[in-house]
């Protein structure tokens, strides 16, 4: 197997676990339905480790742009292969979005939430608000990134790595996924939010593009930084593009904490201020 090859499928997987659990969850007539998101970011860590057992013995595993980008960033990766990963995670990414499609056929129609459907393929905030969504995928891919150069620190009984990183993917998703989603994987996002977009999906709305950016440049952003600091923090290796990339992070977080924690006008202060 080739390690293009690899990487379609380890994504593929993870995105059958992942926007399968989902489906389960939010589909009407699902027998899953209704059972939440403890259910949900279970299944995500265990995608995460199926995936990784597929492809890590060929590609590594990387299964994740934003996890191709940051160890190039570092010289853990050739640059050179950069391109043909992210195209690859991509392309398993749409597949599976493709294969959850097929599993859940007779469910699309019986279920009227747009939103619910879109959800399946792609994430959303809980509060829209695009400099803060930006943060949540910054640092939950920044985790990601960090966690698995923590783990490959270590030694572990051969084989259990996989698992390791499924726990690591249950942990954020528990801990800082509710505010966005946790795509801290572009390719987890784009790939099925292409395929909603060209499937004959039912009443099925738009695929909310006008969003897709930041589930892209966040974990991109998180990935890069969070193995750059890493090197930086713990390696003692530092470098111009840390001091670089912690100015830009730096400023996305200020102007992020600026925009939510200044004082809003409340309808009443409008109303007052109309009549006065």
């Amino acid at each position: 197997m080739t390690e293009f090859l690899a990487e379609i499928i380890g994504t593929m997987i993870l995105i059958i676990f992942g926007g399968g659990v989902v489906a389960g969850v939010v589909l009407k007539g699902s027998k899953a339905e209704g059972t939440g998101w403890v259910l949900i970011t279970i299944a995500w860590g265990l995608g995460v480790t199926m995936g990784v057992y597929a492809s890590g013995n060929v590609s590594g595993g990387h299964i994740n742009p934003a996890v191709t980008l940051g160890f190039a960033a570092i010289g853990e990766f050739p640059w050179a292969k950069v391109p043909m990963y992210i195209s690859a995670q991509i392309i398993g990414a749409f597949i599976g979005g493709v294969i959850v499609f097929l599993n859940y056929l007779p469910h699309w129609r019986a279920t009227e939430d747009k939103g619910a459907k879109l959800a399946v393929f792609s994430t959303d905030p809980a509060i829209r608000s695009p400099f803060s969504n930006l943060v949540s995928e910054i640092l939950g891919t920044f985790v990601l990134v960090m966690g698995l150069l923590f783990i490959g620190a270590n030694d572990f009984t051969q084989g259990l790595n996989p698992a390791i990183v499924g726990l690591l993917i249950v942990a954020i998703g528990m801990s800082l996924g509710g505010t966005t989603g946790y795509a801290i994987n572009p390719a987890r996002d784009l790939g099925p939010r292409i395929a909603h977009a060209l499937l004959p999906i039912p009443n099925k709305g738009g695929s909310d593009w006008s969003y897709s950016w930041v589930p892209i440049l966040g974990p991109v952003l998180g990935g890069i930084y969070g193995a750059i600091f890493y090197k930086a923090i713990f390696l003692s290796e530092y470098s111009v593009a840390f001091w670089i990339s912690s100015v830009i992070i730096l400023a996305i977080l200020i102007l992020a904490a600026r925009s939510e924690l200044k004082e809003k006008p409340t309808k009443a202060d409008n109303l007052e201020e109309k009549l006065s």
